[in-house]
């Protein structure tokens, strides 16, 4: 048996992958080699939401691979991240960092958002061409992202590439490379903001250290995880949404109409074609029983938001765009202790951004047929390449 989720078909177009999987069986094992190893990968949506929530499925990668000959060279930063650590460790670390994504910050960041998008857009020209994803759906988050690390403006563009190479699939050097450099930058850029106070996030970080709350080496690793996780995803969610509304034109008129809607629309947005294909690493830590599959201890398990999403047991006609819809139940921020922290923030970006290109371009269409456009090589993330449109 092969693994469907490495099909360069999959890349393309997921869902009829997840489709098939999920009406076999909500919880499955694909193998992960040729010497008997095996994943179980779910998509079912209420299983799905028990396994977000489950203790037993830990995000402890280095409990999982301990005594294990290491076949990667990945920085610490990255390799033990918050994102791949369980209670206490995780509640520790996230409780220092949490204050910062909550919704009074983010409000005050709604106006640096909005100038950022108009002059990210102040050289579009109606009637002109652009691509979305390199002049909007990536500068903007990453710009974002910096400036509340307070990233220096020059080192930016610098810093979005080493990001942007960790989700390099099948270049294993590349991503352990990039991940060397991103900590080696930021562990450097923490040692600026001890001599230099700027009252950014990584010097409030670098404060709660001083107070015992987070040791310095987290202060790198919590810099590191906020720049990827921060701009990564929330660029997918941009160029995901607007090219699902492209193809949606109803859609897209209601919301050019009435752009009050759109805040409420991110959810079906958000729902219709996740930034997070598949969830980040998990294991199990004994045996269960999930959606009637047994799971040994031990075993990777793999949630796919973007399946479960559209499982039609939870959303009714999945496949079809419906922003009349109440789907704020998604799961593309994940769910339980480790939903994602920055998912106002990304719900900011993304509202400021269609509201401007909708107002700003009310002809906005692809350039190219839909067919040619391409995806990115990884199953973790489901963003385009690049989206060609014409103003």
């Amino acid at each position: 048996m092969t693994n469907p989720l490495q099909d360069l078909s999959f890349f393309q177009d997921p869902y009829p992958t997840y489709a098939e999987l999920r009406g076999a069986a909500p919880v499955q094992k694909v193998p992960t080699g040729s010497d008997g190893h095996y994943s179980c990968v779910v998509t079912g949506y209420a299983e799905a939401r028990e396994a977000f929530a489950d203790p037993r499925l830990s995000k402890d990668t280095g409990r999982f691979f301990a005594g294990r000959p290491p076949g990667r060279n990945l920085h610490p930063a990255v390799s033990r991240s918050m994102l791949a650590t369980d209670p206490p460790q995780h509640t520790r670390v996230r409780k220092a960092v949490a204050p910062a994504f909550t919704a009074g910050p983010v409000a005050r960041l709604r106006p640096y958002i909005t100038d950022v998008v108009d002059e990210l857009l102040s050289d579009w020209e109606p009637g002109g061409q652009a691509d979305l994803v390199a002049s909007l759906a990536v500068p903007l988050p990453v710009t974002v992202i910096c400036e509340l690390l307070g990233v220096p403006g020059g080192d930016r563009s610098m810093v979005a590439q080493w990001s942007n190479d960790l989700f390099a699939a099948g270049r294993p050097d590349r991503i352990d490379s990039a991940s060397h450099s991103l900590a080696g930058y930021m562990a450097e850029l923490v040692v600026s903001k001890r001599s230099t106070p700027d009252g950014r996030l990584l010097h409030d970080l670098l404060v709660r250290s001083g107070e015992g709350q987070v040791t310095e080496a987290e202060v790198v690793s919590l810099a590191v995880l906020l720049l990827v996780a921060g701009h990564e995803t929330t660029t997918d969610f941009i160029g995901n949404a607007l090219l699902a509304l492209i193809q949606h034109p109803d859609a897209l008129a209601r919301l050019r109409e009435a752009p009050e809607l759109i805040p409420t629309a991110l959810d079906e947005l958000l729902r219709f074609d996740s930034p997070v294909s598949i969830a980040t690493f998990r294991h199990s830590t004994e045996a269960l029983t999930l959606g009637g599959t047994d799971i040994p201890a031990g075993v990777p398990v793999l949630i796919a938001p973007g399946a479960a999403n559209r499982d039609p047991a939870a959303f009714a006609r999945p496949d079809r765009l419906d922003l009349a819809r109440e789907a704020t139940s998604h799961l593309a921020f994940g769910h339980g202790i480790h939903r994602c922290l920055g998912a106002p923030l990304a719900r900011a970006e993304g509202e400021i951004a269609l509201r401007a290109l909708l107002t700003r371009f009310p002809a906005i269409r692809l350039a190219v047929p839909g067919e040619e456009l391409r995806w990115r090589q990884t199953r973790l993330m489901r963003g385009l390449e690049a989206l060609p449109v014409l103003l």
